[in-house]
Formats: C-alpha cells, structure tokens, sequence
C-alpha cells in the first residue's frame, strides 16, 4: 500500500435525512459540518441487503448502501456510489453492525471507496476491512486533512492498530501478507494452571477462560501474548456457509493456486444452509434471483466436491437443510477448550460449550484453509454475572435483550469484547439456553461468548454427541483474572422483553407496551431460537392454548422452523407435532430462512408486522415489514392472541 494517502473523488456523509443523501447523489459536495447528524448502527444488512449477494467478486460494487435508511426511505439506489464518484464514506457510531459477510466492504471498495470514517467500527467489518484493502479512522481530523488536500501518510491509518494489523494494512492486506509468512504446523500448548494464587508468581499472572485458549493455540513463532496483541491462533474448526464458500475458494485459489493446499481439511466443514430455502423466499422467487442463488450454490458444492472436507447438505426429499451451522457445530463438532471459526457473526453460538468461537469474513477463512491458523486480537473480557433465579416464562432471550438496551452495550461499549457468562442462573440454565447467550454477542457487539463448561456440558456431551468428556483443570477462568468490567444482574428482575423494530438494542419489557400491536406473522426458528428447548418453549404455550380451545387466528400466521433435523426427530419423539398441527402452525425445515430474508415467515409489504424469536431485526432483515424481536414464549403467545403479549399476560386474560 502507498506511504501517503490522497482524496482523489468526494466524500459521502451517511444521513439520516434523506434529502442529505439525495444532494449529494445529485452532485453537492458537503462538509462535516453542513451534512449535519450522522447514521449510527448502519447494519452490513443495509450496506449490501441478502437480495443482492448473488456473487462473489467485483460486480458487487453496483450495490453498496442500496439497503442504507434515511427517516422512512431508501435513497441510494444501484450504481450510485461509483457512478457519484465517491472514494470515502462517512458514518456514526457501530458502523458495519450485524453480519459478518465480506460482501460489504468488497462492495465498497469495488464501488470505488477507499476509506471509511466512523465514530466506532463492530469488530468484524473493520477486520474485512483490514483484510481486503479499506483504511478505516475515528480520527474526523484525519478527514480534515484530506478534504485539504493534504498527502496524509499511512501511520495516521495504523494508530491504535495492534502490530500484526499495522503489517497487514500495509501489506494491502490478509491474503498479500500471508503469502509471505511462516506457517509451521500447529500445535497446542499445555497451559498453567494459576488457579492456586498461590503458583501466580511463578506462571504469570491469572488469566481468563479465553486467555487461556488463546494461549494453548497461538502461533509456533509467537512466544506469549498479552490483552490487545494481535496474533494467530490454531483453528480447531474452520467453516463456511453456501453464502460464501464460494468467495473463500475464489479468494484461496487466486492466492495459492488451484488445487489449493489444505491443512487438516477433515475438520474443515461446508454447510448447506443459508439459501436452501431459497425457492420459497419472495423476493428470490419474483424478483429472478434464482440463478444468482444457483451460482452461489455452485461455487459451495464445487468446493466440497473438489476437496476431501466434511459437508452438510440440502435435503433430498423437500427444501431444507440438515441443520443451520451454528446449531451443528454444537451438536457434532465444538468441545470445551477448542477454537472454533467460521463464514457468520453468530459463530460465538458454540462458545455454551465453553470454547472460543468467533466469526470471521471469507479473507480469514480463506487463509485459515490453507495455513491453519486464524487472527484475533487478543480481547479484554467483560464478566456477565447473573444471580438468582428467572421467573417463570422469562429466558436466555430476554437476558440478552435486556443486556442490549443498555446505555452501555447500546453507544458500542461492548465492541471486541468476550462477554463471559456467569452466576447462579447462567448456572442454571441448559446448554440450548446458554448458546442463546453466546449466539447474540453478534447482535451485542462483542468478539465472542463463552460460559465456563460443567457438569451440564459433560452430560450435553453425552447424551447428544456420545462424547465421554472429562473436564480439565485448566478450563476455567482463574480466580483474580482481570475483566474490563463486571455487570451484575439480578435475574429476578427481568421481565420478558421485546425488541422494537429496527434495531436488536431497542428493547422495552413487554409489560411496558402502552398499545396494542396486531401482528401478521409470528416466526419461531433461527441459530437461535430453533433449539430443542426452544421447542419446549413453543409446544408449552401452544399446548395450553389448544387445550383451552385457541389456535392461530385468521389473519395471523406462525412458522415455526426447526434448528436441525435432529430437533425436527426430538420434537416428534416428544409428540410435539400433533399439537403444532391443531394450533395452526406452519413447521419449516432446517435453514436460516426468514431470518436471512431468504424463505418461508418473512413479510410480504411493509405494512406487515411480525414478532420474532430471530437474533436481529435491521430493516429489510425479514422482509420489508416490520419486525419485533421477543422469546419463544412471547412469539408463541402473541401467535395465539394476534397481537404481541406474553404467555403470563395471555393466561390472565383466558381466566
């Protein structure tokens, strides 16, 4: 990359007015100043919506911010950003939340831009950034300098940046870099056990769950870490999704040759999930996009063909999949004290098991094929501690929801952060419950999720997997470990919540909703909320109101989707479908469907409102109508009611 960086086209400041936006497509060039507020929280989702992520290379430079709300509208249409000329975009605070998919900042950079300024970055988009060649600041004074005129060199854009991505920056990039790297086989350390303070002063100071991890996995050429450096980790598992498979191989085989040289490609494993529902989705279906969703396909299965990798695939006897990534990993591959990584935010959902799961963009996975090894910064831990005991028909879901409306979580505190689960009640809870807590650092800014495993995780082990697993003294945090904070939690407090639409960290406790609000649709299923207990959850709610003589009302529609074909068997053994069938519910095979706008249970128009157990609610995510975020008991009893409410508040109404 050049020493110096010039502004070589024009600026475009995200906007929440509409009118802002438009003037500058038009050709005005604005100011800090004159462009007035900033867009916080613009989701990948809004940057380049699933509708248009039909490739995996330079063509997705028409799209960038075809998604991106201004007040009700969308105004920046197809070819706009490259046709405007523009080389940098401006934005608020949380910039690239959401999804992990690559195909955002390769949209832009394809589209022509070459910085991005924000108050804050979520993690993973500012990393792709790093990976594929985008400069991002937070520093406005540098944009300043720019808009002068000024040759601002290159140090300006590696502040704060840790060593290994002061390199990678100027390398131009992940795969530029790796290419001349060492990559030794790797290896896993032993790790001391500080748990004694008594040993502290001859094994180092005492260290975190993950910390530890980290430390049994780095690279062979890397002595020790400390919190903020940047490293690579051996990757015990590394995934993809059909999304993305494609872009991975394009991306490795453009830097390493074809065929590729894999490392342990037995434990690299390719998942049919993401668009296997593809032909149900309504704007898939009528807006023609089926052949881009075949040549997405084509490029996942390819690489599974061509390479000796573990694959799950679509079901041959209807339209589904074995079972979404997330939920697989935990029921077959993940185990306490591995990394595990892969194509999605959500990846963290494995991290119930007590190991480091972490999402990643396709440049990172790409390399990790071939080498092995992953990046991370080593992260500072935020300690989520959760006394007492939760109501009944309050879950993991309202937790999480809880924690999102925060003033802390909701101004991007949280970002990069491990959020450790603990306390009574986290102790409490199962496995499936647990991975609702991990599944949603996505949605909660953090780098991952991880609750330290027990006995609950060896008899999980067990009895879903088969597993004999013994515990090691090593895998938990030490006493004296140092977190960035704690936030304590008196779970008796928590109501169940909801999730306003447009954004996950828009909560408000259900008991709180001043008016009525009718719904359209109610969805159930999702990495999720499509686990057995969440089914549990369903089924209980619908029992008793088919007992009570209640089912879905006209008007109202409610999918339930399953997780993996394994719940799908669980459900029918515990003769939950009969029930399903007179409540009026619509099951939906495994896939992520509805919640990656791609299958059965998204809204139609906009006028539509839906109540959702998914784990985001950015506009466009579901479809163009609006939706709400809730349990698997809320979305089950507002099914019932047709409109939003609980199942307490549902039970005092029928008596």
């Amino acid at each position: 990359m050049s020493d110096t960086i010039r502004l070589d086209g024009r600026v475009l400041y995200l906007s929440p007015d509409p009118a802002v936006i438009e003037a500058q497509l038009a050709g005005e060039n604005f100011t800090r100043a004159t462009a007035g507020a900033l867009r916080d929280n613009v989701s990948t989702d809004e940057i380049t919506p699933v509708t248009v992520m039909l490739t995996y290379d330079e063509r997705l430079g028409q799209y960038p911010y075809v998604g991106f709300k201004a007040g009700e509208r969308m105004p920046i249409g197809r070819h706009a950003v490259k046709k405007g000329g523009f080389q940098v975009t401006v934005a608020g605070k949380r910039y690239g939340k959401g999804s992990s998919r690559e195909s955002s900042p390769l949209a832009e950079l394809s589209a022509g831009i070459r910085l991005i300024v924000a108050e804050s970055f979520e993690r993973i988009y500012q990393q792709n950034c790093d990976n594929i060649g985008i400069l991002t600041t937070t520093d406005f004074s540098v944009l300043d300098r720019l808009i002068a005129g000024e040759a601002v060199p290159i140090d300006e854009f590696l502040k704060g940046r840790d060593a290994l991505t002061q390199q990678i920056i100027r390398s131009g990039g992940l795969l530029a870099y790796s290419r001349f790297a060492d990559w030794p086989a790797p290896r896993v350390r032993e790790v001391a056990n500080v748990a004694n303070p008594a040993n502290v002063a001859s094994t180092g100071e005492p260290k975190t769950l993950v910390e530890k991890i980290i430390e049994r996995h780095l690279h062979p050429g890397i002595e020790s870490a400390q919190r903020g450096d940047g490293v690579f980790i051996a990757a015990d598992w590394r995934f993809s999704h059909d999304y993305f498979t494609g872009m991975c191989a394009h991306l490795m085989h453009r830097t390493f040759g074809k065929p590729a040289p894999l490392h342990a490609p037995d434990h690299i494993i390719a998942f049919q999930d993401h668009l296997v529902l593809a032909s149900q989705s309504i704007p898939h279906v009528r807006d023609g996009l089926l052949p881009g969703v075949a040549n997405l396909m084509e490029g996942h299965t390819s690489f599974s063909r061509d390479y000796p990798v573990r694959s799950h695939g679509a079901l041959d006897n209807s339209p589904g999949s074995e079972g979404i990534c997330h939920a697989l990993m935990a029921e077959q591959y993940a185990l306490p004290g591995q990394v595990a990584c892969g194509t999605d935010s959500h990846t963290p959902h494995s991290g119930a098991l007590g190991c480091l799961a972490f999402g990643a963009g396709a440049t990172e996975i790409a390399n990790s094929w071939v080498t092995g090894y992953v990046r991370c910064k080593v992260p500072e831990t935020l300690r989520i501690e959760i006394d007492g005991t939760l109501r009944d028909g309050v879950t993991a879901k309202d937790v999480v929801l809880h924690l999102l409306q925060m003033d802390a979580i909701r101004s991007g505190g949280a970002i990069g952060l491990v959020f450790e689960y603990g306390g009574a009640a986290v102790r409490a809870m199962s496995i499936d419950e647990r991975a609702t807590l991990t599944n949603m650092v996505a949605e909660l800014g953090g780098f991952t999720g991880i609750v330290e495993p027990d006995e609950r995780t060896v008899a999980f082990l067990k009895e879903r997997r088969g597993v004999d697993f013994t515990l090691e003294n090593w895998m938990k945090s030490d006493a004296g470990a140092t977190y960035r904070d704690t936030i304590r939690i008196d779970a008796t407090a928590i109501e169940p919540m909801l999730a306003r639409p447009g954004d996950p960290g828009n909560g408000v406790p259900a008991p709180q909703l001043e008016q009525d609000v009718a719904i359209d649709i109610a969805y159930g299923g999702s990495c999720t909320a499509g686990k057995r207990e969440d089914f549990d959850f369903y089924h209980e709610v619908l029992r008793w109101g088919v007992e009570q003589g209640m089912h879905v009302p006209d008007g109202t529609r409610l999918f339930l989707q399953f997780g993996t074909m394994a719940v799908r068997a669980y459900c029918e053994n515990q003769g939950y479908l009969p029930v399903f069938e007179r409540a009026g519910v619509t099951l939906v095979m495994p896939g992520c469907g509805s919640c990656a706008n791609c299958g059965p249970g998204q809204s139609a128009d906009a006028n539509e409102v839906t109540i959702s157990a998914i784990n985001r609610n950015f506009p466009g995510r579901s479809g163009p109508g609006n939706v709400w975020l809730a349990s698997p008991y809320t979305v089950a009893a507002s099914a019932l009611a047709g409109k939003i409410t609980t199942f307490e508040q549902l039970k005092r109404a029928r008596g």
